[in-house]
């Protein structure tokens, strides 16, 4: 249902590298660069990270409201990935933790540049 998701960065070498990384345990890796733009994932048949510098010109902001769930495959791995992301320069905006008892585990970071990941298990 969802091709891509695209959001903003200020520096867009740090940022291809952070979700690269952060993302690598799951398969994903730059697919496409185009310089202003470029797609993270597994595969282009497959949902994907964009990342951008505004095409306006503007600097980028992060939306309030706005979020990235990743889904981690277990409680255990929403843990590493809380972990991973802070160890790679994100900031905590929730540590891991059951949000809703036996239905939703979770835990949200700030990437470098303030956009909000949410990291999450159902159950």
């Amino acid at each position: 249902m969802i091709g891509y998701v695209t959001i903003g960065v200020s520096n867009m070498g740090k940022a291809k590298q952070f979700y690269s990384d952060l993302l690598g345990d799951l398969g994903g890796k730059v697919l496409l660069d185009m310089e202003r733009i470029a797609f993270i994932g597994e595969s282009m048949a497959k949902p994907m990270l964009a990342v951008c510098v505004p095409f306006n010109g503007e600097p980028n902001h992060p939306g309030n409201g706005n979020m990235v769930a990743i889904p981690a495959g277990s409680k255990e791995a929403v843990d590493k990935f809380y972990h991973k992301a802070i160890d790679l320069g994100a900031t905590c905006d929730g540590e891991p933790g059951q949000r809703i008892p036996d239905m939703f585990y979770g835990a949200y970071v700030r990437d470098p540049d303030g956009n909000k990941l949410a990291f999450f298990e159902f159950g």
